[in-house]
């Protein structure tokens, strides 16, 4: 299927697309909650209509991403930003459905404005879950969300909802946690709301997480308060949908062999140096991590490479595989998993080409979506 595709190239599966958005759809139905779809984690523009069939509508994070989910989804769209401009507010209030202000401050700056939007406040529950710092909105110094203390006092007339955010691709057994704590924390507030958003970081859609827990937790904390719940993954209908289809370009080596792709992790796969972690890769084994960290050892017939980016940067690299068989010039490498938290992160470093968008519907028929070019990258500098 890869063999005359032009590379880098993601192809996201119409099948597992609909699959994952199934699951949430399930769950929305059977918990009453309503989901969104989190464009800062997944936004492929092929597919919006497909997300749309199943889910409520989009969670944004400023204009732009409101404008591409009126264009390309055109239901429910919630706004929140850290900060709200003043030359973008009034087209965001004209887009969205629901306006989630960081700030009393912002709040009582542009409530004026967003009259005919659901207003609502980010909470920042001052605990969290998060596997690492880097991603944990509610750690110390966090400019996300306000603390309940400082709540204390304030007139909260025209705030309709509550919103938090603790959690990275985590479990409903971390949701229940971070619930007792939202609920010590802010129960005199929820009383007074039309609906709470429990943010996103619901792995919900990965082999093993509790469904049923999640349900449970949606359906009674909603007949508790009398609200609308929110949810708003984005890995999570993402997960496992596609791939990052490269090429080797070059082989070299300097005491171990090196692929050199055209493909970067630095401009391609941003979290696996952030996160970080090592992608899985089709028909190959981890060897070591991009770090050098040891993961199996070299077995009888296998060819070890280290798979490298096509930029300057000196760390460049994916990590070291095992194939079965030798790597040649020409040859596809397959990244697994690459559709969220990719594309939407994807820069033009060094000049290198932005990889195509490509859409493998049900009936397997492959379609470019978008192919990127010189210009695209000119017009960013």
């Amino acid at each position: 299927m890869y063999g005359q595709i032009q590379t880098p190239a993601y192809i996201l599966e119409e099948d597992k697309l609909r699959k994952n958005c199934e699951l949430l759809a399930y769950v929305g139905e059977e918990s009453g909650a309503k989901i969104l779809l989190a464009l800062k984690g997944f936004a492929f523009s092929g597919a919006m209509r497909i997300v749309g069939e199943y889910l409520q509508g989009c969670t944004c994070s400023g204009l732009w991403e409101a404008q591409f989910a009126k264009e390309y989804m055109d239901k429910e769209i919630h706004t929140y930003s850290p900060a709200f401009k003043d030359d973008e507010i009034k087209i965001i209030s004209s887009l969205s459905h629901h306006i989630v202000f960081n700030s009393l401050y912002q709040f009582e700056k542009y409530k004026n404005i967003c009259t005919k939007n659901s207003l609502g406040l980010r909470c920042n529950l001052e605990f969290s879950l998060a596997p690492k710092e880097l991603y944990n909105p509610c750690g110390r110094y966090s400019r996300l969300g306000i603390r309940a203390k400082d709540l204390m006092d304030a007139n909260l007339e025209g705030i309709e909802g509550l919103h938090f955010h603790a959690l990275c691709e985590e479990s409903a057994q971390a949701l229940e946690q971070v619930l007792k704590v939202f609920e010590n924390n802010f129960s005199s507030w929820i009383k007074k709301m039309k609906w709470v958003n429990f943010g996103g970081g619901h792995h919900i859609t990965k082999k093993g997480y509790d469904i049923q827990k999640l349900i449970d937790l949606c359906k009674k904390f909603s007949d508790k308060y009398g609200v609308q719940v929110y949810l708003e993954p984005g890995e999570a209908v993402g997960w496992q949908t596609g791939v990052l289809v490269s090429s080797v370009v070059d082989l070299v080596e300097n005491e171990k062999k090196i692929a050199i792709l055209d493909t970067s992790s630095e401009a391609h796969m941003p979290d696996t140096i952030i996160m970080p972690y090592t992608s899985e890769v089709q028909n190959a084994r981890i060897l070591s991590t991009r770090e050098g960290e040891s993961i199996s050892s070299l077995e009888k017939d296998e060819a070890a490479y280290l798979l490298t980016g096509n930029t300057c940067l000196a760390g460049d690299v994916m990590g070291e595989y095992a194939f079965k068989k030798e790597l040649k010039r020409g040859d596809k490498v397959v990244f697994l998993d690459q559709i969220h938290y990719s594309i939407v992160k994807n820069t033009t470093f060094n000049g290198i080409r932005l990889p195509n968008l490509m859409f493998l519907d049900k009936n397997k028929n492959l379609k470019t979506i978008r192919e990127f070019t010189y210009e695209d990258y000119a017009k960013r500098n």
